[in-house]
C-alpha cells in the first residue's frame, strides 16, 4: 500500500457559518494541491462562540444539514475525505458535538463526543448532551482505516482503544483544547500516547491561540512528531506508510500481549 497524505488544518471557527466554510475550503484545497487525500478540521467547525451560549441551539443543524452538504460538495470536487466538528441538534434545547467524515458520497461516518469537557473550570454539559457508547464507525480511504474522537475523550484511554479494536490504523482527533496551565503540556503527552499504546497514527486538528493551545499534529505509531504546527493558523501535512505500523508491531506486539478489554458503562 502506498503512503496516504493527510492535513491536519489549525483555524479558529466563529459564529459566521459561511466564514468557517470558507476557510474550511481554503485550507482543503491547499491540502490537495500538496496530495493530501483526508483534511481534517477542529472541534466545533461548523459553529463556536465563546463563552457557549444559547445560539448553540439555534446554529445546530442535522448530520444530513447545510454544512455536510459544503463539506460534501467539496470533497467530491476535490476527490478527498473531510473530517471536521458539526454542531448538531440535539434534544432538551442542548445540541450534540459530533465530528463527521464526509467524502463525495456523503456522511460515511460521526462519532458523538461521549466525554464532555466538565472540567478545569468549564461546564460544555451545560450546552451538549453527550454520546451514547457504541460501537465505533470507522471508514477506509486508500486502503487505510480511519477512526473518530473528540478533544477531551483523548484523557480516556478506552475510547482509543474500543477505536483500535474496531480495526482503526489512525486515530482522528478534532479538538478545542483550551488553554492553560500545563494544558498544552497535557495535549502533546496525551497524544503521543493514544499513539504508542495503541501501535496507530493520530492526527489532531485544534483551535490557535488565544483560546486554543493549537500544536496541531500528525504522530506516527511510535508517537513521533510527523508534522505540526505552533500556536497560530496554518496547515500540516503527513504521509502516512501503513507499513510503519506492521514495523512498529513486530517490535512491540502490546495489543497482542494486553489481558484486558474494554466494557462500556451505561
Amino acid at each position: 500500500m502506498a503512503a496516504v497524505g493527510i492535513a491536519v488544518g489549525q483555524f479558529a471557527p466563529t459564529a459566521d457559518k459561511a466564514g468557517n466554510l470558507s476557510e474550511i475550503d481554503r485550507l482543503a484545497r491547499e491540502a490537495r494541491s500538496c496530495g493530501a487525500r483526508v483534511a481534517l478540521f477542529p472541534e466545533y467547525s461548523s459553529y463556536f462562540v465563546n463563552p457557549m451560549d444559547p445560539t448553540l441551539a439555534r446554529e445546530s443543524e442535522p448530520v444530513d444539514g447545510p454544512f455536510t452538504a459544503r463539506l460534501r460538495a467539496l470533497a467530491a470536487e476535490l476527490d478527498m475525505t473531510l473530517v471536521a466538528g458539526l454542531i448538531e441538534t440535539g434534544d432538551n434545547g442542548r445540541v450534540r458535538n459530533t465530528a463527521v467524515a464526509v467524502d463525495g458520497s456523503g456522511v460515511i461516518a460521526a462519532y458523538r463526543k461521549q466525554h464532555l469537557y466538565d472540567a478545569f473550570g468549564q461546564r460544555e454539559s451545560d450546552w451538549v448532551e453527550p454520546g451514547a457508547p457504541e460501537q465505533p464507525h470507522t471508514f477506509a480511504v486508500d486502503g487505510l482505516a480511519f477512526g473518530l474522537m473528540t478533544c477531551y475523550d483523548l484523557r480516556f484511554p478506552e475510547i482509543s482503544r474500543m477505536i483500535v479494536d474496531a480495526g482503526a490504523e489512525v486515530i482522528l482527533v478534532p479538538a478545542e483544547w483550551v488553554r492553560g496551565p500545563l494544558k498544552e503540556h497535557h495535549w502533546t503527552t496525551l497524544l503521543a500516547a493514544r499513539a504508542i499504546e495503541n501501535t496507530v497514527f493520530v492526527a489532531a486538528a485544534d483551535h490557535p491561540a488565544p483560546i486554543g493551545v493549537g500544536r496541531s499534529a500528525v504522530l506516527d505509531p511510535q508517537g513521533v512528531a510527523l508534522a505540526g504546527l505552533g500556536a497560530e493558523p496554518g496547515l500540516a501535512i503527513a504521509w502516512l506508510d501503513p507499513d510503519a505500523i506492521r514495523r512498529t508491531r513486530a517490535v512491540n506486539p502490546a495489543l497482542e500481549m494486553r489481558r484486558y478489554g474494554v466494557v462500556p458503562r451505561r
